[in-house]
């Protein structure tokens, strides 16, 4: 999905929006590679385009930030979506939740970044994003309840709290994996026994 979704309402021409899109990827790899206080002329460079086309899209640091994350999560979201008609549920949900715990662990720098103005512009966006990643997890987690594949009391809300502490906390990609175990085992529908009692 474009970055586009971080200005509603913003309709561009076909150029227009092909200088956005390649300055907002441009951006998403430069912060990568050299963290967000990266020279904005080496994003210009990376896209392609003048110094004065960048700034006429993007007037400030803060606002290519915004969308260069608006698009990390969108397409964060874009993945839950493509992820419900995967099967087995349970494994399309744990999947997703990997994908959300490498998000906060790689993107938070990128996030805390984005400083507050006097409009109290940033607390809008993060409620925004935050509830846009709230209805993924809460529709891959319906669908594995559905199926039976997690126990049916845990809310989107508690999977996230857990999958933030991973990302948090996490050293490596053992470890991660390890955590990430341990909560799919503790959500796990109980098995039935052989009398039919859980």
């Amino acid at each position: 999905m474009s970055a586009q979704s971080a200005e509603p309402g913003r309709r561009r021409r076909a150029d227009a929006q092909r200088n956005y899109d390649l300055l907002v990827a441009a951006a998403r790899d430069v912060f990568h590679d050299h963290g967000v206080d990266a020279p904005l002329d080496d994003i210009a460079r990376r896209a392609g385009v003048g110094n004065a086309t960048m700034y006429r899209h993007f007037p400030t640091r803060r606002e290519l930030i915004i969308a260069v994350y608006a698009d990390e999560v969108a397409a964060l979201c874009d993945r839950s979506r493509s992820l419900l008609t995967v099967d087995p549920p349970g494994d399309a949900l744990f999947g997703w939740l990997r994908d959300f715990v490498a998000h906060v662990a790689t993107k938070r720098e990128l996030a805390l970044s984005i400083t507050d103005d006097r409009t109290g512009q940033r607390s809008a966006l993060f409620d925004h994003w935050h509830d846009s990643m709230h209805t993924a997890a809460s529709a891959l987690l319906t669908r594995a309840q559905s199926a039976g594949a997690v126990r049916p009391d845990l809310s989107a809300t508690e999977l996230l709290a857990l999958a933030n502490g991973i990302a948090l906390t996490a050293t490596d990609a053992a470890r991660t994996e390890r955590l990430l175990l341990l909560v799919r085992q503790g959500t796990d529908t109980p098995a039935l026994s052989a009398d039919g009692i859980r």
